[in-house]
């Protein structure tokens, strides 16, 4: 199995949005960009919101259905370990592997060895030092050996090939090209040739808001990790032309040009991995429908508010909120529809548009679950307002900005 050459993950914590997501990609697809969809839900996610990832799978083959989808789709094991990998087995065909655990952390001693002197051989790889290799032998064999076991295991238990995907991006220092180089030349040693990686880059990702660094360095890096990943599928000789994934890539609107540009002009695929940009569509859509919905919205922030640690913590690496520019609960409430809609939708021209209000509603999706029936009955009625918000925020500000001519 190859995956497509362009790929986009759809998120959706709730479940409730598969059909207009699926609509946003067909409509990029009839404008001649051929994207496939990718649903995505992590282990994380599943249990805040007491979900599995067999419901992953339903909601992705009710959409399909639904919009007479005849083109590849995926159902992505969602940074899975060793520890999780097991729940996800059965309904996925697309695997992301989190090896980022393991990054920083020496490998067997036989093994670093091994690795150092087939390399050291290569005078023009290490430039007539092993200086270099220590370093990477260090910080990366032994997440390349937990990806071979991972993908192993997977393998074992699959009766249909599937899509794997490395992450290594969360962690505090980023990859350079050789690095990917060097991971890309010791999995196919292994035996493992992978279809995505998603490395970590310069600067913030934050969740739902732009990108924060410097967007020339990133374009640089961008590059160079597009020629060094091609340079290894020729070098090597890879049947996979193994692409780029950028995580927390919604609404990272200052690198789509570069990205755009870049792909473009290198022939290149790539992955997009998005996940809380639908829920903060739905929170927006209910804010829209008034009475309830509004409601339930200016709830959603209230509460995530005054459990700020709790909520933020587990997304404390990809966050970055200043809590004085986040107004009082008392203040929210008093908001008109328009009002909270306006400081949600991601739109910097607008002065009422506050990034820290987006991020934090952004990661209280567990305050909607805990509604329970209450929440899910209002996705139902106020399906218009949420389905408009999810199919124009995904076609209008993601799809059509990556992947359509400038």
């Amino acid at each position: 199995m190859n995956i497509e050459e362009y790929s986009f993950g759809v998120g959706d914590r709730f479940g409730s949005e598969g059909s207009a997501q699926l609509a946003a990609i067909a409509e990029i697809c009839r404008l001649g960009i051929p994207v496939v969809p990718v649903w995505n839900k992590s282990n994380r996610e599943h249990e805040l919101v007491g979900t599995n990832q067999e419901s992953v799978k339903a909601e992705a083959d009710q959409a399909v259905q639904t919009n007479g989808w005849t083109r590849s789709y995926y159902v992505d094991a969602d940074h899975i370990t060793r520890s999780t990998v097991d729940k996800f087995i059965a309904s996925s065909n697309f695997f992301t592997l989190d090896v980022a655990q393991y990054i920083g952390k020496p490998a067997d001693t036989l093994i670093k060895k091994d690795f150092i002197g087939r390399q050291s051989t290569n005078k023009r790889l290490v430039e007539g030092s092993t200086l270099s290799l220590e370093k990477f032998a260090d910080n990366f064999l032994l997440a390349i050996h937990e990806v071979c076991r991972l993908h192993e295991y997977i393998k074992e238990r699959k009766t249909t090939d599937f899509i794997c995907e490395v992450s290594m991006d969360e962690v505090s220092t980023a990859q350079n090209p050789m690095d990917l180089f060097l991971i890309l030349k010791e999995l196919k040693h292994l035996g493992i040739e992978i279809d995505t990686i998603a490395p970590k880059f310069t600067g913030l990702f934050p969740k739902g808001v732009d990108y924060e660094g410097d967007v020339d360095r990133f374009t640089r890096e961008f590059e160079e990790d597009i020629l060094i990943l091609e340079q290894a599928r020729n070098e090597f000789g890879l049947e996979k032309k193994t692409k780029l994934s950028v995580h927390s890539g919604s609404d990272k609107f200052s690198i789509y040009p570069a990205i755009n540009r870049l792909v473009r002009k290198h022939d290149a695929g790539l992955h997009i991995k998005t996940a809380g940009t639908t829920w903060l569509e739905e929170v927006i859509g209910l804010a829209r429908g008034g009475g309830d919905g509004l409601r339930i919205a200016k709830e959603v922030y209230a509460q995530g508010l005054s459990r700020f640690d709790e909520m933020a913590g587990p997304y404390a690496t990809v966050l970055h909120i200043d809590r004085n520019c986040l107004p009082p609960a008392q203040e929210v409430m008093t908001w008109d529809s328009g009002r909270l809609s306006r400081s949600l939708i991601h739109d910097p021209k607008c002065s009422d548009y506050n990034p820290h209000i987006r991020q934090l509603v952004h990661i209280a999706y567990k305050v909607a679950a805990e509604m329970g029936k209450e929440f899910r009955d209002a996705l139902i009625h106020y399906r218009t307002p949420i389905e408009d918000q999810v199919y124009t925020n995904l076609l209008e500000r993601h799809l059509k900005r990556l992947f359509l001519p400038i």
